[in-house]
C-alpha cells in the first residue's frame, strides 16, 4: 500500500490520517491533542526537503509522530502546572476597578464576575490555560501556542470556545436571574 503513496503527502494524508489519529489518541488520551500532533506530523513531512524520496510513507509518518509524542511529553513534564492551581475568582476580583461605581453597580459587577469565574472553572484545564494566558496574562496567541506546545490553530479554537462558553454562562444565567 505504501508504494502507491510514495512521494505524495496528500495521498498519504487521505490513506493514513485516521489511523494516525487513532494511534496518537490512544497515547495522549485527548482527541484535540492527537489532531494537533497529526497535523504537525504532516506539516513536518511537507517541510522536509527530501519528501519526494520517502519510500515507505506510513513508516516515515509514524516515525515523525513518535518523535512529536516524545517532544510533547517532554514539554508536559517541563511545564509548570501553576496555572491550573489559580483561583480564577480571586484573579477576576483583583482585576476589577470598583472606584466610582455605585453600590448596585458593584454588586452586579461582582455577580457577573462570580458567573465568569464559575464558567472558567467549568472549562477543561488546557482550554482554561490557553484562555487565561491570552486574555489575562496578555500573551499573543502565537506565544500561548509556543508556551503550551500546541498549534496556533488549536489555541484559536481553545480561546474561541472559552469565550463562547463564558458569554453563554454569564449572559444566560444573568438573564434567567432577572426574569
Amino acid at each position: 500500500m505504501d508504494e502507491q503513496f510514495r512521494g505524495s503527502v496528500s495521498g498519504a494524508y487521505r490513506a493514513f490520517h485516521a489511523e494516525l489519529l487513532k494511534f496518537l489518541g490512544k497515547r495522549l488520551g485527548s482527541s484535540a491533542d492527537a489532531a494537533d500532533l497529526a497535523q504537525d506530523a504532516f506539516t513536518q513531512w511537507l517541510d522536509w526537503r527530501d519528501r519526494r524520496d520517502v519510500e515507505q510513507p506510513r513508516a516515515f509518518l509514524f516515525q515523525i509522530a513518535r518523535n512529536l509524542l516524545r517532544d510533547h511529553w517532554r514539554r508536559q513534564q517541563a511545564r509548570p502546572q501553576a496555572s491550573e492551581d489559580v483561583d480564577t475568582g480571586q484573579v477576576l476580583e483583583a482585576m476589577v476597578d470598583e472606584q466610582g461605581a455605585s453600590p448596585l453597580e458593584k454588586v452586579e459587577q461582582q455577580q457577573r464576575l462570580h458567573l465568569l469565574a464559575q464558567a472558567l472553572d467549568d472549562l477543561s484545564p488546557r482550554r482554561r490555560e490557553a484562555f487565561v494566558l491570552h486574555k489575562f496574562d496578555g500573551l499573543s496567541q502565537a506565544d500561548v501556542a509556543a508556551r503550551m506546545g500546541i498549534s496556533l490553530s488549536m489555541v484559536e479554537k481553545h480561546i474561541a470556545s472559552a469565550l463562547l462558553h463564558c458569554k453563554r454562562r454569564v449572559e444566560g444565567e444573568g438573564m434567567a436571574d432577572e426574569a
